[in-house]
């Protein structure tokens, strides 16, 4: 493997190896680029993965302190858990369930499409559904995703056959087993789906796609892509003239190190990349990198979530198979008609017993709790995830007084929910109760937000630098060699689940830097 040295300024750079980044220097090494990837955690692969949730998460989870604020159920009941990320190589892409969705024509242009929404920050892509086809299908072929290319879909384990039944009950027509980046069949090097379950503890046979597993090792190969691990970014620094020329980073021991670099990537998720920007603040940039806008942290966006869990009389075992593999895309149209602007997905869930008992509803206790808890194996259930709304006062700051393990001040994240999100939840959990309901569920557990959700916007891709962070090809406006190339530069979120979106961005983004590079533009 390619071992480059730390005085080399000709590199990428690329901060974060998940969807964003680790797809981003495969793509770049492909092209002859060297590249050094920064993961700030450690590797794990399909032999390490355990198969005991707690476990689990606390191999791969980001757990360092945070802090968060706002009216949302997560900064009550998980105040130090805004969001459950993975600190290894291949970022969420090791836990996440799979689904793969590309947006709608329509979410592309928001603002234009639903209006001035009160108290919203909404604003149109500076790039639309045409444009992103082929990388959308370059995506996919490279993930593996199904119901695309020709790939079959996964059978229906036993939680998807009540949701469809319940689909059709509704009237509902447009539900199948998901476009799920998993394989059903052997495909690129991979086995097909064991239906082994627990998705979200890592996938134990490699069948679902990962950039830590599939994407970075192909970048490996070329020779041009070194992948340095334990290796978490603390600042990025920039010349007299504002170029940025390479990051300062903790190792595996707490030591500071210095990598020089031609061009910079900020792809840390949606907490850490605009942190990493404001904790880079200097003489010359005073209120954090690439921040002329003040737009840097604003707009963060984790989508309207909930889950609906239904009690059966017989025996379902909705934790058989796949995690998600089952989608009710219905209501994911923009329809003001039902009292909000936006649309939702319905997609099938199963969590282990252990994050059953945490999520379902911290606090509660006693008779009804346990009784629910005791039919774990009669439940089914599913995850609401629907479009939020941009607000600018929801955003990822600096801590005034915390600082982390290396003397960085650590993030505080802000949420509270629009009364459009509000009312869509509601609205979703009316459907989906009588969906179980119409199937003959004894009784139905409505489920608030827990930190198990997406992270988007913080460094939003706007028209003008004065309305965002990042131009349409995540380039930064106030920097020309530092990029943002993760889930942060969101316009807006869609319905739809982010990780295809995020990859087919990067490999657009790849090409744009590649030929930035090769005219010497940056």
């Amino acid at each position: 493997m390619a071992k480059f040295s730390k005085n080399d300024d000709s590199l990428v750079v690329i901060i974060g190896s998940g969807a964003g980044g680790g797809v981003l220097g495969m793509e770049l090494a492909m092209k002859g680029i060297k590249t050094v990837v920064l993961e700030a955690g450690g590797r794990h692969g399909p032999q390490d993965f355990v198969n005991d949730e707690w476990a689990s998460f606390g191999q791969i989870s980001w757990l360092d302190q945070r802090t968060t604020s706002g009216d949302w159920r997560v900064s009550r009941d998980f105040s130090g858990l805004p969001s459950w990320i993975v600190k290894a190589v291949g970022g969420s892409t090791l836990h996440w369930a799979g689904a793969s969705l590309r947006f709608q024509p329509h979410e592309w242009k928001v603002k234009t499409n639903y209006g001035n929404i009160k108290n919203t920050s909404i604003m149109d892509w500076p790039i639309d559904h045409k444009e992103m086809d082929k990388w959308y299908t370059r995506a996919e072929n490279h993930m593996g995703t199904l119901g695309t290319g020709g790939r079959e879909r996964l059978p229906g384990n036993n939680n998807y056959k009540v949701f469809e039944a319940g689909a059709k009950r509704m009237g509902y027509k447009n539900f199948h087993t998901g476009n799920m980046s998993i394989n059903s069949k052997p495909y690129d090097g991979r086995v097909a789906c064991q239906q082994i379950g627990f998705c979200f503890q890592g996938c134990k046979s490699g069948a679902k796609w990962s950039a830590g597993y599939v994407s970075i090792p192909k970048g490996e190969a070329t020779g041009n892509l070194e992948c340095r691990t334990n290796a978490q970014v603390i600042k990025i620094e920039h010349d007299k003239s504002g170029k940025v020329t390479g990051v300062v980073y903790a190792d595996a021991k707490g030591k500071q190190q210095r990598q020089k670099a031609r061009v910079v990537c900020v792809a840390g998720n949606s907490i850490e990349s605009p942190r990493l920007l404001l904790n880079s603040e200097s003489s010359m940039f005073k209120n954090g990198l690439a921040n002329s806008s003040g737009e840097v942290g604003k707009n963060y966006m984790r989508h309207m979530t909930a889950s609906t869990y239904a009690i059966f009389e017989n025996p379902v075992y909705f934790y058989r198979g796949t995690t998600m593999a089952g989608i009710v895309t219905d209501e994911s149209i923009n329809d003001p008609k039902r009292g909000f602007v936006g649309g939702y997905e319905l997609e099938t869930l199963a969590l282990g017993l252990p994050f059953m008992a945490a999520f379902l509803d911290p606090g509660q206790w006693g008779r009804g709790f346990a009784s629910s808890m005791e039919r774990y194996d009669h439940m089914a259930g599913l995850w609401i995830v629907g479009e939020d709304m941009p607000q600018s006062t929801n955003a990822v700051t600096l801590h005034k007084k915390l600082k982390d393990q290396h003397g960085m001040p650590i993030p505080n994240v802000n949420f509270s929910d629009h009364e459009n999100d509000i009312k869509m939840r509601n609205h979703a959990w009316k459907q989906s109760t009588a969906l179980y309901k119409s199937v003959g569920a004894t009784k139905v557990l409505q489920t608030p937000p827990y930190p198990s959700t997406h992270n988007l916007g913080t460094n939003r891709m706007s028209a003008s630098a004065k309305d965002g962070v990042c131009n349409r090809n995540g380039q930064t406006w106030d920097i020309k060699n530092l990029f943002i190339s993760d889930g942060s530069q969101f316009t807006t979120g869609a319905a739809e689940n982010p990780t295809l979106t995020i990859v087919a961005l990067a490999m657009r983004q790849a090409e744009f830097i590649a030929k930035q590079m090769s005219s010497k533009a940056i």
